[in-house]
């Protein structure tokens, strides 16, 4: 369903903070439709908000929040240079996997933003963001291989909450991190193939 009147990302927070698409609007505290400048050159895209996103409406301020913050720190970016947004713009309840029609509800808002923001580069952040651009993948397989989508690069990584639960995943997420201020200034090094999705879609940057 096309939403009207999307002309910049503060109309499009507005149309999510009022949106009653999807049954997760019914048990949200609040709507978390993303933060950052119109003008960011990474775009950041998640799975969905959690307990501390949903009391204070804001993405990524919970314990996986911190360790991108600390991720951004090290590889020399500001949070406040990029944009965060996530897959669904409410909590799911207990932080269960969004389901398809939740994300189909909210596509339109995040499209939207991605148009508003023409980004340079998409990081996607765990296999749910990862999946609206290369659906037939797997995160172990695609992730720290930036592509070009639509013009811009997508670059899918490992979900920062990965490493709170696993350890030894906390050093691939660093490495994979460390590799985006490079893609500003990287070309595509192929042309796309074959539209948004599939194993085909474009081939690993010479960087890599």
């Amino acid at each position: 369903m096309d939403v009207p009147n999307m002309d910049s990302l503060e109309d499009v927070a507005r149309q999510v903070r009022s949106c009653t698409d999807c049954p997760l609007s019914g048990s949200r505290t609040n709507a978390v439709p993303g933060e950052g400048p119109a003008d960011a050159e990474i775009m950041f895209i998640g799975e969905g908000p959690g307990f501390h996103e949903d009391r204070l409406g804001r993405p990524f301020v919970g314990p996986a929040g911190q360790f991108l913050e600390a991720l951004l720190a090290d590889a020399g970016l500001r949070r406040d240079r990029v944009f965060i947004a996530n897959m669904v713009k409410c909590r799911p309840p207990n932080n269960r996997d969004p389901l398809p029609a939740e994300t189909a509800a909210c596509s339109k808002y995040l499209d939207r933003q991605i148009e508003l923001i023409d980004p340079k580069v998409i990081v996607t952040l765990g296999r749910f963001s990862m999946s609206k651009f290369f659906p037939r993948e797997s995160i172990s397989k695609a992730r720290g291989r930036a592509r070009p989508v639509g013009g811009r690069l997508v670059y899918p990584m490992m979900h920062p909450a990965a490493a709170l639960h696993r350890n030894e995943l906390k050093a691939t997420i660093m490495e994979d991190f460390r590799a985006i201020p490079g893609l500003l200034v990287e070309t595509p090094a192929v042309q796309e193939q074959g539209g948004e999705g599939g194993d085909d879609q474009g081939q690993q940057l010479s960087m890599f």
